[in-house]
Formats: structure tokens, C-alpha cells, sequence
């Protein structure tokens, strides 16, 4: 007796103990959150290249070289550490079992609701 393929992955993906990551997850989710996250922590370098090339104008590319420098390095450090890359991949993981159980995306989630009527 086969198992229906439908009803069989449907299982699977909502449990919670699968945590197997398809492509799009990989390469464009994760990564994201990573950005996101990353800039946080990096708000610091952040500003000094925002305000750089809010005072420099067309010269920011020569003017604010410092400054870039200073923010790829703080990303990348991030970018580059398994450990925030596994923080990150928890966050999403935690996020799509949520959005599988409820249905509702995390920033509609988040939104405040109308207090008054």
C-alpha cells in the first residue's frame, strides 16, 4: 500500500522537527535576515557613511572612502561568522513554523492593532 505524496509532504512540513532549508530559503532568506541584522549591529558605521555622503554629495565615492571601508568591514565580519549565519537561520526557521501554524506573516503578525473603533 503506497502513501499518497500530498498528504506525505504536507506531514512533513509542518512538523517541527524538519528544518531541511530549500534554495530560495538558502540563498535569499537567510541572507536577508543576515543584512537586516547585520546593519543593527553595525547602526555605528552606518551613520558615519550615511552622514559622509549626505555632507559630501556627488564627491562621496572619493570623500567617504573611509567611512565604506569601515561599514563593508563591520558586514562582512558578520557576513562571514557561521555562528550569526546559524542565528539568523534559527530567527527564519522559527518565523516559517509560526507562519505554518498560524498563516500569518510575521510583519502582519507585528503590526499593531486599531485600539479604538
Amino acid at each position: 500500500m503506497a502513501l499518497d505524496p500530498a498528504v506525505n509532504s504536507s506531514t512533513k512540513l509542518s512538523s517541527g522537527a524538519n528544518q531541511h532549508l530549500r534554495h530560495v530559503e538558502k540563498d535569499v532568506l537567510i541572507p536577508k535576515i543576515m543584512r537586516e541584522k547585520a546593519k543593527e549591529r553595525c547602526s555605528e558605521q552606518v551613520q558615519d557613511f550615511t552622514k559622509c555622503c549626505k555632507n559630501s554629495g556627488v564627491l562621496m565615492v572619493v570623500k567617504c572612502r573611509k567611512e565604506n571601508s569601515a561599514l563593508k568591514e563591520c558586514l562582512t565580519a558578520y557576513y562571514n561568522d557561521p555562528a550569526f549565519y546559524e542565528e539568523c537561520k534559527m530567527e527564519y526557521l522559527k518565523e516559517r513554523e509560526e507562519f505554518r501554524k498560524t498563516g500569518i506573516p510575521t510583519k502582519k503578525r507585528l503590526q499593531k492593532l486599531p485600539t479604538s473603533m
